[in-house]
């Protein structure tokens, strides 16, 4: 799970994306010091995130599958599945392979590495391109909602009872603590309208 700073969606969204930036440097999603220390700057506005960074990435790797690095014959994939409400917009799209497309199916970015590889995988592995547009996505959905500064307290009574992730959850105990799985949920429930 995050640390204890981690309290509301925003938190998290930052934590997430703080890893990423983490993970370019060099250092890996997984060196806490510096990843509390882009978190710290994201939270106190000492960082904002380059709306153009991913699309730009993106160009860069236009014949390579955003998940796998397969050079194949790319399709568009929905990172948040037009089945669940997903929007049709370059925010919501990369190109992947058709193996990666196939085995993904409509399941939402961290519901796939979770299924894939656990919960670890969806918070480590995620492919920086797509997380990052992903995030960027959910951020404006949530913020537009008012949802940024929802806490765990709001989501156990709000969410969690109508999340059809519970399951995956309770396999991977983080039933009731924030964990990205829940930026999937809140998103699912956001854009189904409930």
């Amino acid at each position: 799970m995050p640390p204890r700073a981690i309290k509301t969606v925003r938190d998290l969204i930052y934590w997430q994306y703080a890893k990423i930036i983490a993970d370019s440097a060099g250092f890996g999603k997984r060196h806490w010091r510096f990843v509390m220390s882009r978190f710290k700057k994201f939270q106190q506005g000492e960082i904002f995130w380059n709306e153009i960074r991913e699309y730009v990435k993106e160009r860069e790797k236009r014949d390579e599958c955003i998940f796998c690095g397969n050079k194949a014959s790319l399709t568009l994939e929905h990172m948040f599945p037009r089945a669940l409400g997903g929007p049709n917009d370059e925010k919501n799209i990369v190109w992947v392979c058709p193996s990666c497309n196939s085995s993904k199916r409509d399941r939402r970015l961290y519901e796939y590495y979770a299924l894939k590889g656990g919960l670890k995988t969806a918070k480590y592995d995620v492919p920086r391109i797509a997380e990052g547009k992903y995030l960027k996505f959910l951020y404006e959905m949530f913020r537009d909602k008012g949802l940024l500064d929802a806490d765990i307290e709001y989501l156990k009574e709000k969410v969690c009872p109508h999340c059809d992730l519970r399951e995956t959850c309770v396999k991977e105990k983080s039933e009731g603590k924030l964990s990205p799985l829940c930026l999937d949920g809140l998103a699912t429930l956001c854009l189904m309208g409930e």
